[in-house]
C-alpha cells in the first residue's frame, strides 16, 4: 500500500458510521453480508448505508457481489493489512517485532502491491 492509498483508507474509517459497518464486515468474515441485513444490525435506513457502503468501496475496504436479487458486502482483508503493514512498516527503528507487532507475511504485501 502506498501513501496516497494509506490515506484514502484512513480516511474513509475515520467515520463513526463507516468504521462501524467496516467492524461488522470485519466479524462476519470473507462471506460477507446482504445490504438489508448490514443496515438491519446497525439500525440505518437505506440512503445512509449505499452511500457510506460506496465510501469503503471506492477506498477498497470492501467488495461486493451479487447473489440473485441482494448485493453481498464483505471486507476486503487484502488491504486492512495492506494498512497495518504500511502503518507498521517504520516501527521500532525498522523492527516491527521489537514492538511485539507480528509483520503480515509476504503473501498479503503481495496481494496489496
Amino acid at each position: 500500500m502506498e501513501k496516497y492509498d494509506t490515506i484514502a483508507t484512513l480516511a474513509a474509517l475515520a467515520q463513526e458510521t463507516r468504521l462501524d459497518i467496516f467492524r461488522l464486515l470485519v466479524e462476519v468474515g470473507p462471506e460477507g453480508r446482504a445490504v438489508g441485513r448490514i443496515g438491519e444490525a446497525l439500525g440505518l435506513p437505506s440512503a445512509t448505508l449505499s452511500f457510506h457502503l460506496k465510501e469503503l468501496k471506492h477506498a477498497g475496504l470492501v467488495s461486493v457481489q451479487r447473489e440473485g436479487r441482494s448485493l453481498i458486502y464483505a471486507a476486503n482483508f487484502a488491504t486492512m493489512t495492506g494498512l497495518i503493514d504500511y502503518l507498521t512498516r517504520h516501527c521500532c527503528a525498522g523492527d516491527p517485532a521489537a514492538c511485539g507487532i507480528t509483520p503480515p507475511t509476504n503473501s498479503a504485501r503481495k496481494e496489496t502491491a
